[in-house]
């Protein structure tokens, strides 16, 4: 099977992939809906919307600068590192539901971070927005306006920044094959992502050790961590 997609990639000239925590996970990071989820362990309500912010700032925040330092400490596993590799003898592009940079971290260039970054940090009234690594010294942080800074992610109930989907849409639609990596692809709307690049007659390859709700539309799928497969095929690839 790893032959068989090494000659996908081989013949492709443009390869889009669509990450999702998995690729993540062996970094270090906790995905959110597999039997160690975070879901399964807080409310999502009570800490991944704007109602839940506004209503307890401090308790979203201090959830949020826990996770901050967890993937400030973590570094790139050798799936992202494999995919930042392929970038050099390939047009590769990365449509992610990551926010913890770790592709960017690897080396990877066309990131489309479909829901934020927890690194970069914006005002809930003025324009400001910037990347701030350190922590704060107050909880909740705020702005030189005086108001309330929280992380740019994508909560729920929120739509995702427009132009980085449409940017998204277009990678997908011209690709000639995409890799699904570490998805359940369970949220909308990144999920049509996959859709998008069908219709373009696009190959369409899954790398998860479980099996998906997309599974079955795949050519192939690779029941194997991204961490295992993604440096072993890229490595027939680029030989």
């Amino acid at each position: 099977m790893f032959e068989q997609v090494s000659d996908k990639l081989r013949k492709s000239e443009k390869i889009v992939f669509v990450t999702g925590a998995g690729i993540s996970q062996e970094s270090g990071i906790p995905t959110f809906r597999g039997k160690d989820g975070l879901w399964r362990k807080y409310d999502a309500m009570q800490l991944a919307t704007i109602d839940a912010f506004y209503s307890n700032p401090k308790l979203v925040w201090e959830w949020y600068e826990e996770r901050r330092r967890n993937i400030l400490s973590a570094k790139p596993n050798p799936g992202h590192v494999a995919i930042s590799e392929l970038q050099k003898h390939k047009e590769v592009h990365v449509l992610t539901q990551n926010i913890d940079g770790l592709h960017q971290r690897a080396g990877s260039k066309s990131v489309y971070e479909l829901h934020g970054s927890i690194i970069t940090i914006k005002c809930t009234a003025c324009s400001f927005k910037d990347k701030i690594e350190s922590s704060f010294s107050e909880i909740p942080p705020t702005c030189k306006c005086g108001s309330i800074l929280r992380p740019d992610v994508v909560w729920f109930g929120e739509a995702l920044p427009q132009d980085v989907w449409q940017g998204a849409i277009q990678q997908a639609s011209t690709c000639d094959t995409m890799i699904v990596v570490g998805t359940s692809l369970a949220v909308s709307p990144a999920n049509l992502l996959p859709v998008y690049a069908k219709q373009n007659g696009a190959t369409m390859i899954e790398v998860n050790p479980e099996q998906t709700m997309m599974s079955e539309t795949m050519d192939l799928s690779l029941r194997v961590s991204s961490a295992k497969a993604l440096p072993e095929i890229i490595d027939i690839v680029t030989k």
